[in-house]
């Protein structure tokens, strides 16, 4: 067997464990999500979502125990913009939430992972692809039924910081030393929304106590432990198409436990969303064949898969 040949099976198995991970991910967040609407009310969108993050800082920071000594400037700088990353990717997108169905809401928010991994890419005909996705996006937002514009600027802001997120989730995890580095970026995201967090405090009620644990577990510290595992599995372009799972997921989650029918038009463009960023992957691994360990993972690997955390 030649050493391309393993190369090839090496990557392209990377590139599987990757996205189960990224799975994973998705449904963790979706699912916390659920949780979460039903806080809004009581503690306020932004309350509940500086909350989770306080509590999946503390949870993360006792698990793995990061030190913060022997740190290049280099490796906080990651860390301090993928907690930046954290904080406005997760006020964003409940805000959104808030105002979207969750499916929508989610869709919206791939189109910035679906960005990153179109202008990683080399290719002309990616570009069509791009237009598909925006096709997705108008079909979602202008003729699916009315939706709350302000909804879809939060969810288009969140897109916005859920591709830097995607950027640095394919670095932070290799060069930060792994799962320490990302608790330490969920610490700056709950440092940075505390003007949230803590008027929030005096609000909270036993009842709520439980769903504010879980969605912190699923959507913050769990869902960030696995993206950048993924992360250092394979490249950000080919993450930010795994990342096309939240939409899918969410309309699921969506219609299921929160019982969020969408239009046959607005269905239409989440699925060519997902579409789009499938063909995305596509091109970009070059149908998956004779790439070499590079062709399946992306041209910036984040790390040695078999590194330890």
């Amino acid at each position: 067997m030649s050493s391309v040949h393993v190369a090839n099976r090496f990557s392209r198995g990377a590139i599987v464990r990757a996205m189960l991970l990224v799975l994973v991910g998705a449904t963790g967040v979706q699912l916390s999500a659920v949780f979460a609407v039903g806080l809004f009310e009581p503690l306020g969108v932004l309350g509940t979502s500086s909350l989770r993050l306080a509590i999946a800082a503390l949870l993360l920071v006792a698990l793995f125990r990061p030190k913060l000594r022997g740190r290049s400037r280099a490796e906080w700088l990651g860390i301090v913009l993928y907690g930046v990353a954290m904080a406005a990717m997760n006020a964003m997108l409940y805000l959104a939430v808030d105002r979207l169905p969750l499916g929508i809401a989610t869709t919206l928010d791939f189109l910035g992972p679906c960005a990153v991994a179109l202008f990683a890419s080399r290719r002309a005909r990616e570009g069509l692809l791009a237009v598909v996705a925006l096709l997705g996006v108008a079909l979602i937002a202008g003729f699916g039924g009315p939706l709350d514009a302000l909804g879809v600027v939060f969810g288009l802001l969140a897109g916005a910081s859920f591709g830097l997120y995607t950027l640095l989730a394919a670095r932070v995890g290799h060069a930060s030393g792994g799962l320490q580095g990302v608790a330490l970026s969920v610490v700056v995201a709950a440092i940075l929304t505390l003007p949230f967090s803590v008027p929030a405090v005096p609000l909270i009620a036993p009842p709520h106590l439980l769903p504010l644990i879980a969605s912190a577990l699923l959507g913050t510290a769990l869902a960030f432990t696995v993206d950048t595992l993924a992360g250092r599995l394979t490249s950000a372009r080919v993450l930010g198409v795994f990342f096309a799972f939240d939409p899918v997921v969410g309309t699921i989650v969506g219609a299921v436990l929160l019982s969020q029918v969408l239009s046959p038009v607005a269905l239409a463009g989440v699925v060519l969303v997902v579409l789009a960023g499938a063909g995305i992957v596509w091109s970009a691994g070059g149908g998956g064949s004779g790439g070499g360990a590079d062709g399946g993972a992306g041209a910036e690997p984040a790390g040695p898969p078999g590194s330890a955390p």
